[in-house]
């Protein structure tokens, strides 16, 4: 894997850097966020000029977070919806060119990378027609919704020799450092099962919402894209991630998040086999990813397994937030004791007396400083970021594959080297999407 993993550092450095480890019993607290770049004046030549593709909600905020950074610049931005894309406009203040189709902006000589925040479904057209062009990709999670679309992305940027990213920030947050470095310490003995465990209770789900005429200005013809055609409505326009069609499940939707914990500290590929159920059981509302869904992973060393609803929003005694939301967390079984980790704390449970003097190890992986500044340093060293296309996309597989092992209600054995589902011709064929015309998966 020829991402570049954060190298290790002197104690003293370390501390320096980011600031100590506070260990109260057997529990860990989160260190400080990632340092925000600093505000100083960087000249035309070594500007990195961006163009974004997708500029709602999370789009706005990544052209938020890539302006803090002085070295970048915005050359132009691309939306479907005249609306969004001149207030993207506006926003960016740098007067950037204008597209209502990104494969225009994709011949913009002078944009040295694009960052894709539209709905997933686009994903992976987009990725791959960027470094078919010669751009570098910052793209958000979920990368696709297919193995095959995974295995074709992953290609196109080696074939391209590209830079990527996911936007899987919390990767850059210190407490997934501690507890890779808790893991990987071998402190827990040895680990056979990783749990992974994601509720919240959004009952009884949206409000329902008539078909109606596009806003004006609206595409909406472009902006369903390779997805079947439907017609217009505000719902799907608006909360795109509860629809099967654009995003699969919310295993899709925050799994990339979550998982990649899981993925990082075990290092374990593409899985061996994958069963999963679920359904929609309580939630009648318009919407139509499962609201119950449970997933098996079988790798080499170990299972691991997902666990979601929608209609509750229990914690098993860890990670709720005050205020409600989502309870969330990866935990991980060792004979020697548990670790439970979410986005911003850490708790180890000894097994007996096994672990009766725990300490946690010496901080060792560096912080980040900030999952974008990652990617716009990567531009210029040529050197491949953390969450590159290649760290990432065996996770996106183990994802992808357990939506096929869903509705085809089967449990799949997968060959990663062929990125073939073994003895099961239907579930093979689902591994590739069928896209509505005249979109195909480039190659």
């Amino acid at each position: 894997m020829n991402c570049e993993s954060p190298s290790t550092l002197s104690r003293r450095d370390f501390l320096k850097a980011s600031g100590a480890v506070a260990l109260a019993g057997a529990g860990l607290s989160v260190l400080q966020a990632p340092s925000e770049a600093r505000a100083e004046a960087v000249s035309p030549s070594e500007k990195v000029t961006l163009g974004f593709i997708g500029v709602s909600g999370r789009g706005t905020a990544l052209m938020h977070d890539f302006m803090a950074i002085p070295e970048v610049q915005i050359g132009a931005v691309c939306d479907v919806y005249e609306q969004r894309l001149l207030a993207a406009k506006e926003r960016a203040g740098s007067n950037p060119k204008t597209y209502a189709d990104f494969r225009k902006l994709l011949e913009q000589k002078d944009i040295d990378a694009v960052v894709i925040a539209t709905p997933p479904h686009w994903h992976p057209i987009i990725s791959i027609l960027a470094c078919q062009a010669g751009k570098d990709v910052y793209c958000e999670k979920p990368i696709s919704l297919y193995p095959a679309e995974s295995k074709a992305m992953l290609k196109a940027a080696v074939d391209n020799k590209r830079m990527t990213q996911v936007g899987t920030q919390i990767h850059a947050g210190d407490n997934f450092r501690r507890a890779v470095e808790i893991v990987r310490s071998g402190i827990l003995g040895k680990i056979s099962t990783v749990r992974v465990v994601c509720n919240m209770n959004e009952y009884p789900g949206i409000e329902r919402v008539e078909d109606s005429a596009p806003p004006a200005g609206l595409d909406w013809d472009m902006w369903l894209g390779p997805a079947p055609r439907v017609p217009f409505n505000n719902a799907r326009f608006g909360v795109h991630h509860n629809f099967k069609d654009y995003v699969g499940s919310w295993l899709h939707e925050l799994g990339p998040h979550i998982v990649d914990l899981a993925y990082w500290a075990m290092e374990p590929g593409e899985p061996k086999a994958v069963s999963a159920s679920g359904g929609r059981y309580v939630l009648e509302d318009m919407t139509d990813v499962p609201d119950t869904m449970d997933v098996l992973w079988e790798y080499d060393r170990f299972n691991m397994t997902w666990m979601h609803t929608w209609c509750n929003g229990y914690n098993f005694g860890f990670g709720a937030p005050p205020d409600g939301g989502r309870r969330l967390s990866v935990i991980f079984h060792g004979t020697n004791g548990t670790l439970a980790a979410d986005y911003g704390s850490l708790h180890v449970t000894p097994d007996g007396d096994r672990l009766k003097d725990f300490n946690a190890p010496e901080p060792s992986i560096p912080s980040s400083p900030g999952h974008q500044k990652e990617f716009v340093d990567s531009i210029k060293t040529r050197k491949q970021p953390p969450c590159c296309f290649e760290y990432h996309v065996p996770m996106a597989v183990a994802l992808n594959l357990a939506h096929v092992s869903l509705y085809t209600g089967r449990k799949l054995h997968w060959d990663a080297k062929a990125g073939k589902v073994v003895g099961d011709a239907e579930a093979d064929r689902m591994c590739t999407p069928k896209y509505r015309k005249p979109w195909t998966l480039p190659r």
